[in-house]
């Protein structure tokens, strides 16, 4: 090779570098976690829907892994949220239903918003130099709480939101900012971390013409309606993976989708008819709810299965091996914290312990882990202290094989062999009593942990009021 040759070659590299392409795709990953709201297990086609269509959705999945065994911190929204953004059990901030207007907050014993000094994924990442945003719901307030604090507080560059303080963002206009972002920070050869969280399929269900179309010829209103939605949401996503395409940083780009809890229907059949919310505007209503789990038990609000376990499915080309099914792994939603954070380089403070693992591993196959080393807590409020129906659970464990549910004065449980019976067929507490003691014992202890009230400034002045 002559000198003048080599010369060419180093001046050819130096550009690369300093190229925002070249760059992303030599240092740290970007993350793209897609959060969508009440998608059940069973409503994606590459699940077997009868007749939802997710081409992109089931792109992800054919690219990547389909994680059969992961769940939600909780069968509602904010505290399911609450446990992503902080990798901490929701149950430790008194945040074990959805926030609402303050007399509801007041009523249930929680705050009216998760406490701006909580550790945040977001914080974390961008100490690693990543940037951050965060586009579509949010639900970690609300709307109906004026002073309550903006998304931003938690450590995002720039944010577009509903369910929050001042104005609220129109639902399908998240992928739009979300592209913008991306093409920003690729611009300026920034690391980003985007939370994409879609509203679909919450009520109400706001369709728009073009994705009614597309359903015209099924019989069923309801079912179309739901039908359509859930395309609507498929295609936003789609058009946010053609960017990552697009600006060729698809392989340097960590994509996760999930729900934040199982499928909502209504209590009983009725009328279908518009509704509305003061966040996202008129819609139709329950009725429309078509969601399925697709054979586990319980739907959402509940601590079944059917109520916490999701879709999770992650791809990222080199890394996370292309159309694979996950049948084992036993991933949490307070693991993805942990998780992110590793893959990012990100150091913890000594005061932080998530409640979660690091799931690196277990993404990449590399971990044959079946059960948990670690156990995983539920609290919900219910109300009811009879087996009535998927809702009268109010403490669950996870730990090794077992999982156990239990009414709030454990005076009826249930206890499942979670590994060998995923669908909760088959009691086991008669021929495990020593087992359901041992778990009885780590809930009661995990439950002192737990604060009696929420503290700091957590709540609105209207409680003065």
């Amino acid at each position: 090779m002559t000198i003048s040759r080599f010369c060419s070659l180093l001046a050819l590299f130096a550009v690369l570098q300093s190229n925002p392409l070249f760059a992303a795709e030599s240092e740290q990953p970007n993350i793209l976690f897609i959060f969508s709201d009440d998608w059940g297990w069973g409503d994606l086609s590459c699940h077997g829907h009868p007749y939802v269509k997710t081409p992109n959705i089931d792109r992800l999945a054919a690219e990547g892994t389909d994680f059969h065994r992961f769940t939600v911190a909780s069968g509602v929204c904010s505290p399911s949220r609450t446990a992503v953004m902080t990798g901490h059990f929701p149950a430790r901030y008194n945040i074990d239903g959805h926030f609402a207007w303050v007399p509801s907050n007041e009523k249930r014993g929680m705050p009216d918003w998760l406490d701006t000094k909580a550790p945040t994924l977001p914080r974390f990442l961008q100490t690693a130099g990543y940037a951050t945003a965060h586009f579509g719901k949010w639900h970690l307030a609300n709307n109906m709480i004026p002073d309550s604090p903006s998304p931003g507080v938690y450590g995002y560059d720039e944010f577009g939101a509903f369910n929050c303080s001042g104005e609220q963002m129109p639902v399908h206009e998240d992928a739009m900012h979300a592209n913008a972002f991306i093409e920003k920070s690729v611009e300026e050869g920034k690391p980003f971390f985007i939370n994409l969280w879609v509203h679909e399929p919450h009520t109400p269900f706001h369709t728009v013409p073009k994705y009614e179309w597309r359903f015209r010829d099924m019989e069923s209103q309801p079912d179309a309606i739901f039908a359509s939605v859930l395309s609507h949401a498929d295609d936003r996503i789609g058009e946010v993976l053609d960017t990552l395409d697009r600006l060729k940083i698809a392989d340097n780009t960590l994509v996760v989708f999930s729900s934040d809890n199982g499928p909502a229907r209504a209590s009983k059949a009725g009328e279908l008819k518009l509704s509305y919310d003061t966040a996202t505007g008129a819609g139709w209503g329950i009725n429309a709810a078509k969601g399925i789990t697709a054979g586990r038990k319980g739907y959402k609000a509940a601590l079944f299965e059917g109520g916490i376990n999701v879709p999770f499915i992650a791809r990222w080309p080199g890394k996370i091996a292309a159309g694979v099914e996950n049948k084992e792994a036993l991933i949490s939603a307070v693991d993805l914290l942990p998780t992110f954070c590793e893959i990012a380089g990100v150091e913890f403070p000594a005061d932080y312990q998530p409640d979660g693992v690091s799931q690196v591993a277990a993404l990449q196959g590399e971990s044959e882990v079946k059960t948990r080393e670690k156990p995983l807590f539920w609290k919900a409020k219910t109300g009811k202290s009879s087996p009535n129906g998927f809702h009268w659970v109010s403490y669950a464990i996870v730990d090794q094989q077992w999982k156990l549910v239990s009414t709030a004065d454990a005076s009826y449980v249930e206890l499942y062999d979670i590994v060998a019976d995923p669908f909760e067929k088959t009691d086991l507490k008669e021929a495990q009593s020593e087992v359901v003691l041992q778990l009885l014992k780590k809930i009661e202890a995990w439950k002192g942990t737990l604060p009696e009230k929420p503290t700091g400034d957590v709540f609105s002045e209207e409680r003065n009021r």
